[in-house]
Formats: structure tokens, sequence, C-alpha cells
């Protein structure tokens, strides 16, 4: 009986273990395909303004670019492939809209509510900042579809855009804990 309790305490530990290193995996290419834009004072800025529940922006943006390599992953063994890097600059760069969307003072009509503008300026901003490939302006400038009346041309795009609704969910309803996300992504990038 003993012996049973603690093999099975040892697997679930080896299960622990083997979710943080794929999670810590995860984040070194985060890091590596989007150092520059993690690093840019703007992206950094991004931590003072809250998107969903208590989340940062920016933590929301790698939480969403997390969630999309695991479902890259999920894709490729059934043998669908997709651009790495365009996958994960797009997924940092979605939400690069540079204010406090709860604050901001909107225009009349409801086309111009945050939900349908807010692609079109991160995608402004995002250029002006890095050169982008068309799959990286197709995520950023798409991933509010079906707000957004074209629907993502990319498998990237559509990647992106199903992680950053379930990620909002789980924010939206504090599932998700704040701090999890950036203290792991520092930890990754200084290992």
């Amino acid at each position: 009986m003993i012996f049973r309790v603690r093999k099975e305490m040892a697997t679930l530990s080896d299960k622990y273990r083997k979710r943080q290193e794929h999670r810590r995996q995860i984040l070194l290419r985060i890091h590596r395909y989007g150092k520059d834009i993690l690093k840019s004072s703007n992206f950094q800025r991004t931590r003072m303004d809250i998107q969903h529940g208590t989340v940062s922006v920016h933590n929301h943006c790698v939480s969403v670019a997390e969630c999309s390599l695991e479902i890259m992953e999920k894709l490729e063994k059934l043998g669908i492939r997709s651009n790495e890097r365009a996958l994960v600059r797009g997924a940092l760069l979605h939400d690069y809209f540079l204010y406090d969307w709860h604050k901001h003072t909107q225009f009349k009509g409801i086309r111009n509510l945050h939900g349908f503008r807010h692609p079109q300026i991160a995608l402004e901003n995002a250029k002006r900042e890095y050169r982008l490939s068309r799959r990286e302006q197709d995520i950023i400038k798409k991933h509010m579809w079906p707000l957004t009346a074209v629907p993502p041309q990319c498998r990237e795009a559509w990647i992106v855009t199903a992680a950053d609704k379930y990620c909002s969910l789980l924010e939206t309803l504090r599932l998700r804990n704040e701090k999890r996300g950036s203290v792991l992504l520092r930890r990754a990038a200084n290992r």
C-alpha cells in the first residue's frame, strides 16, 4: 500500500517536471523569435495596462504566444505545419495598441469600439517598429475575427485567433494566474 502511494507520487512528480520542462522550452522559443519585441520599451510599457480581469496586456500576449505554440505542436502531430517565427511574433504583437482601452475615449459608432478598431491600431504600431511578414500582418489584423469582417487568411492567424479567445476567456473568468507567465519567461530567458 505505502509502496503504491510512493510510486503514484513519484509518477505525479515526474509528470509535473516534464510539464514544467516543456513549458520552459516553449518560453525559450518565444524568447528566441520575439527577443527584440520582448525587450522593446513599448512592449515593456504594456505591463502597465490591464487587458482582461487582472492580467496585463504584456502577460496576455505572452500567454497567447505560449498557447499558440501548444496548438501548433498538436497540429504538427497531425502533419499540419506552421511558420513558428511568424506565429510567435504575430501573437506577441496582436494587441500592440499601446493604450489603456478601459479609459480610452471612444469615437461614436459601434465600428469604432475597441474590439473592432484595435487590430488595425496594433498593426499600424507594429509596422512602425518592426518589419512584418504578410503572415504576421494577417495575424495582427484578423485576430478579432469575427469582429473583423474578413477572416484570417493563413493557418498561423487562425491558431492565434483561437489561442486569443481561449486565453481571454481564462483571464476574464480569472482562471489564469497573472504572475505565472512573466516570471517563468524571465527564468527561461536567463538559462
